[in-house]
C-alpha cells in the first residue's frame, strides 16, 4: 500500500501508452498538484513530455505535430473545458486520463465533442489524491468544518478522494469510525455508498483478512497539532511551511535568490529521505558529514591534469552540481531553524507544552507559563498555543487562571484575533466536546528526558507526547478497539488481527502523527497503515481549522510564518 508507488505508476502508464513521439501533457491546478508530487519535471522531460499545459490557459498554441495527454479530475468545468477543447483540437491526437469514475453522460458528451476523431484513450486512473509519502495522503483541504457540520464541498471532494485512493490501492474495506463524531459517521456511510454504486470497480480479489478503513475525527485530539516539533520534516513544516513539497526561503536573512523556494521531496532528495524522521541533533551531525563528503569532492574535482581525469570530471559534474544544491539547500534550511530555535526561546516553549501535555502538574505549569511570558523572546503565536494547550488541560481545574492569562495576553500586546483563539479551542474541542481521553498522565519523577546530541544548544528537549492516533491503532490492531467507540458499518465485523489499514482523519494530520504511522509499519510485522488526512497541520493552519468550525473567524495569514516575524 504504498500510495507513491500508486500514482507513479498512473503517471508513467499515461505516458507510455501513447507510445513514443512528442507529448504535451494537459492538466488542470489539482492533477498538477498530484503529478508534482511524486515525479520531478525533469523526469517527466525523460519521458519524451516536452511542453505542460493547464486545460484552463486559453492562450494555448496549435501545435498539431503533438500529442496530447490528458489527466483531469472529471469536474463539470473539467468536461465543459475539455469539450470545447476536442471541438478545436489543437494538438494531434488526445489520450484522456480522469482521476476518478466519471459519469456516462459525461463521457457521451465529450464522445459528441470529438467531432475531428482525434480521441484515441478514454479511462479512469485513480490517482485524485497527493501522495506526502509512501504512507500519507491528503487533498490539501485547509477547512472542512462548518461547526459541528461538514462544509459541503469538501466532504464532496473528500468522498471521491478517499474512494480514488482505495481504488488505487485496490482494496475494498470494512469501514469503522469514530461514533462520537457525527461527521465520521457521514463520511463512512457517503463513501460505503460510493463503493456500493461502484461495485464492479471495487471487486477486487478477496483477502483471508479485509481491510479496514478507520475514520475519525481531529476533534478528539486538538494537542498534537499544538505541540512544536523534534524532527525534520515536522520542524520545517511548523517553522516555514510546506506546501506540496515546496518550501518558501524568502524571509530568511541573507538567502541566495536561488534559495528563495526549496523543493523537499523524499522521492528526489535522498539527504531528506534519510532524515525527515531523525531528530534535530541528529540533522546537526548528519548535515555536517554532508558537507565533510561534498568538500573532499570538490577538492579531487579540482586536480583535473590528465585526459582520463578530465573525462571523469565531466561524467561526474551533473552528480556533483546535484549534490552541491543539496548541501547549499539543507544548510541553510537548517540554519534558520536553528536561529529561530534560539530566537523564540523554543527549547524552554516545547519543555512547557510537553509538561501540559504529559504530565498533571496545574501549578507548576502555570508558573512556567507566566515565566516564559515574562521573555520578549516569546511570539505571540508561542504564547496564544501554551494557553490553548493549558485551557485545554485545566479546563474543568477548580483553580484554573485561563482568564487570568488572556490578560497576560492582551497586555503582551497579543492581536486580539489571535488571543480569541483561547476561548475558540474550547469550543472546537473542550472537555464537554471530546470523548475519548487524550492527556498522558505521568509521574514527573519517572520521565526521563532525551538528550539530542549534535547541534549546539540542542539539549534537555522533551518528546515524551505520543498522538491519541497511536494509541487507537495499537488497540485496533490487537483487536481491542472498542465497537462502542468505533462501530462497524454494517453488520459484519473483524475477527481476525487486521494487515491493511487505511485510517483517514477528518480536519487534517500531523506529520508527528505521520511519524507513528513509520514506526508501527516497522515494528508490526504483517501490519500496513496508510494515513490521510483533509490537509496536513502545522498550528498556523490548524487555527485556520478551528476558526471555521468556531464563530468569530480568525485567520493564521495574520501572522504569517516564523521567519517573517524575527
Amino acid at each position: 500500500m504504498n500510495v507513491v508507488v500508486a500514482v507513479k505508476q498512473y503517471v508513467s502508464r499515461m505516458i507510455e501508452e501513447s507510445g513514443p513521439g512528442m507529448k504535451v501533457l494537459l492538466m488542470d491546478k489539482e492533477t498538477i498538484s498530484i503529478v508534482s508530487m511524486v515525479y520531478a519535471q525533469s523526469e517527466i522531460l525523460q519521458k519524451e513530455v516536452y511542453l505542460f499545459e493547464k486545460i484552463e490557459s486559453a492562450s494555448r498554441e496549435y501545435m498539431k505535430h503533438l500529442k496530447c495527454i490528458c489527466f483531469l479530475r472529471p469536474t463539470k468545468d473539467n468536461v465543459e473545458q475539455l469539450s470545447r477543447e476536442l471541438k478545436d483540437p489543437k494538438y494531434g491526437l488526445y489520450y484522456i486520463y480522469f482521476s476518478n469514475v466519471i459519469s456516462k453522460a459525461d463521457v457521451k458528451v465529450l464522445a459528441e465533442a470529438d467531432e475531428q476523431e482525434v480521441v484515441r484513450e478514454m479511462q479512469e486512473f485513480y490517482a485524485d489524491f497527493l501522495a506526502v509519502g509512501p504512507h500519507v495522503f491528503t487533498f490539501n483541504i485547509r477547512t472542512c468544518y462548518q461547526g459541528f457540520t461538514w462544509e459541503p464541498s469538501a466532504l464532496s471532494r473528500i468522498v471521491c478522494g478517499v474512494s480514488g485512493m482505495l481504488l488505487a490501492v485496490k482494496k475494498c474495506p470494512m469501514i469503522r469510525y469514530q461514533n462520537s463524531s457525527e461527521m465520521a459517521k457521514r463520511l463512512a456511510e457517503n463513501i460505503r455508498q460510493m463503493i456500493n454504486r461502484e461495485a464492479a470497480l471495487f471487486d477486487f480479489r478477496r483477502t483471508d483478512v479485509p481491510p479496514i478503513l478507520l475514520i475519525v475525527d481531529r476533534r478528539d485530539d486538538p494537542i498534537t497539532p499544538l505541540l512544536n516539533q523534534w524532527t525534520y520534516q515536522a520542524m520545517v513544516h511548523e517553522m516555514l511551511g510546506i506546501k506540496k513539497n515546496l518550501v518558501n526561503l524568502a524571509g530568511v536573512p541573507g538567502v541566495d535568490r536561488d534559495l528563495h523556494e526549496v523543493v523537499l521531496s523524499s522521492e528526489h532528495d535522498e539527504f531528506y529521505a534519510n532524515n525527515l524522521y531523525k531528530n534535530f541533533g541528529e540533522i546537526g551531525t548528519n548535515i555536517k558529514e554532508l558537507m565533510e563528503e561534498f568538500t573532499r569532492k570538490s577538492q579531487s574535482q579540482q586536480k583535473v591534469e590528465s585526459i582520463v581525469e578530465m573525462k571523469a570530471f565531466i561524467e561526474n559534474y551533473p552528480q556533483f552540481k546535484k549534490m552541491s544544491g543539496t548541501v547549499s539547500k539543507h544548510v541553510t534550511v537548517v540554519g534558520e531553524l536553528s536561529r529561530l530555535v534560539g530566537a523564540h526561546n523554543l527549547m524552554e516553549v516545547s519543555e512547557a507544552e510537553q509538561e501540559l501535555a504529559c504530565q498533571n502538574d496545574h501549578s507548576q505549569s502555570l508558573q512556567k507559563i507566566k515565566k516564559l511570558f515574562g521573555s520578549e523572546r516569546l511570539s505571540d503565536l508561542d504564547a496564544v498555543r501554551l494557553v490553548m494547550l493549558y485551557a485545554l488541560r485545566y479546563e474543568r481545574h477548580s483553580n484554573n487562571d485561563i482568564v487570568g492569562l488572556e490578560e497576560m495576553l492582551r497586555k503582551k500586546g497579543t492581536p486580539e484575533k489571535l488571543t480569541k483563539m483561547v476561548r475558540a479551542i474550547q469550543d472546537f474541542a473542550g472537555d464537554s466536546i471530546r470523548k475519548g481521553e487524550m492527556f498522558e498522565n505521568e509521574d514527573p519523577i519517572a520521565i526521563t528526558k532525551k538528550f539530542f546530541k549534535g547541534l549546539q544548544g540542542v539539549a534537555n528537549i522533551y518528546t515524551q507526547h505520543k498522538p491519541l492516533l497511536e494509541a487507537t491503532l495499537d488497540q485496533l490492531i490487537k483487536g481491542k478497539l472498542r465497537e462502542a467507540l468505533y462501530p462497524y458499518l454494517g453488520t459484519n465485523q473483524l475477527r481476525e488481527r487486521p494487515q491493511d489499514i487505511i485510517v483517514f482523519m477528518i480536519g487534517g494530520v500531523t506529520y508527528e502523527e505521520a511519524l507513528s504511522v513509520h514506526n508501527m509499519n516497522k515494528s508490526c510485522p504483517g501490519v500496513r497503515i496508510v494515513l490521510g488526512g483533509s490537509t496536513v497541520h502545522n498550528t498556523s493552519s490548524f487555527l485556520d481549522e478551528v476558526s471555521s468550525a468556531t464563530p468569530g473567524g480568525y485567520r493564521s495569514r495574520y501572522h504569517g510564518p516564523r521567519t517573517h516575524r524575527s
